[in-house]
């Protein structure tokens, strides 16, 4: 019995002609992103602007959606709540108020007065803005420090001209999520740059599937044109990339829409992270290898003829 097959074998798309109309959509893409970044910003949670840290433990499992809105009507500003450990744990995070020490202590005092009787205040903690500033930088550190190593790992698997056609795919997929998330107006915190390591994480794995596919064909049809051999190497991936991209889609859709609003905007920007990574593993980081002079000399077999095809092989 044959497995399913949302990409029929033997199918190819050109890819690689209209890759000049993927290197502009992509730019106007980074561009507007970057536009919107400078001009609306973000909306930075409070792990980024500071705020109230606290944590409470219930008697019984905890209401989020009750707690969530008498605090809501408390008019503090953001308030986030997250259950943790057990179903009795609740961690609330408020935006930094107004004013000094005191503005925040009156903020604990109201959420306290809102919440009544019956909850133990584990953990009251005030995220300073030197911590919040600490850890945004760090968070930006996080997401350079990964696109380094993965251009070293691509490097070294494959040749540098790999690993900057991946850094390029990678950098253009962590633009266009920061700049979504500007657009949209949703929350920019800790949680949203674990998602962008993940994304990056997927994307990667997409391009090297991809480029393994392409360094295989390297060495079995080395006097084969270069477009052509790049568009038959994606072309013979295509029916695994969609297949992988839709399966997890549809797990990230289920969390979108009944994960609740704690991991909404985490779920948001993964969905968006696998489309617009497949997109670049295929539309940007394999076409790139045409202008960076792929060396093919370290082709092991001579197998191929010149301008022989590439045979239609499932992946």
């Amino acid at each position: 019995m044959r497995g399913l097959r949302l990409i029929p074998a033997g199918v190819n798309i050109s890819f690689i002609p209209k890759r000049i109309g993927f290197f502009v959509f992509s730019a106007v893409l980074v561009a507007a992103s970057i536009g919107l970044f400078l001009t609306k910003g973000l909306n930075y949670g409070i792990d980024f602007k500071g705020g109230i840290l606290i944590e409470v433990r219930t008697e019984q499992a905890a209401d989020i959606g009750a707690m969530r809105a008498k605090l809501g009507a408390l008019g503090l500003g953001e308030v986030a709540l997250q259950e943790f450990g057990q179903p009795t744990d609740v961690l609330i995070r408020v935006q930094r108020q107004d004013g000094g020490e005191k503005a925040q202590q009156a903020a604990v005092d109201k959420i306290k007065a809102a919440l009544g009787a019956g909850v133990d205040y584990r953990r009251t903690e005030f995220v300073g803005p030197k911590v919040s500033e600490e850890l945004f930088w760090d968070g930006v550190l996080a997401v350079s420090l990964a696109i380094l190593a993965i251009l070293v790992y691509i490097w070294f698997r494959f040749e540098w001209q790999f690993g900057l056609g991946a850094v390029v795919a990678l950098t253009h997929d962590v633009l266009t999520t920061i700049g979504v998330f500007a657009l949209m107006g949703f929350e920019f915190n800790l949680s949203t740059v674990a998602a962008i390591l993940t994304i990056a994480g997927y994307s990667i794995n997409d391009t090297v599937v991809v480029y393994d596919r392409v360094r295989e064909n390297l060495r079995k049809y080395k006097k084969l044109a270069l477009p052509q051999l790049l568009n038959d190497s994606i072309n013979q991936t295509l029916s695994r990339t969609v297949m992988t991209s839709l399966t997890t889609l549809l797990a990230l859709l289920a969390l979108y829409f009944l994960g609740g609003a704690v991991i909404r905007d985490f779920s948001f920007a993964m969905i968006w992270g696998v489309i617009i990574g497949t997109y670049s593993s295929i539309c940007l980081a394999v076409p790139l290898l045409i202008y960076l002079d792929v060396n093919r000399s370290g082709a092991m077999t001579e197998d191929g003829d010149a301008g022989e095809a590439v045979a239609d092989e499932a992946p």
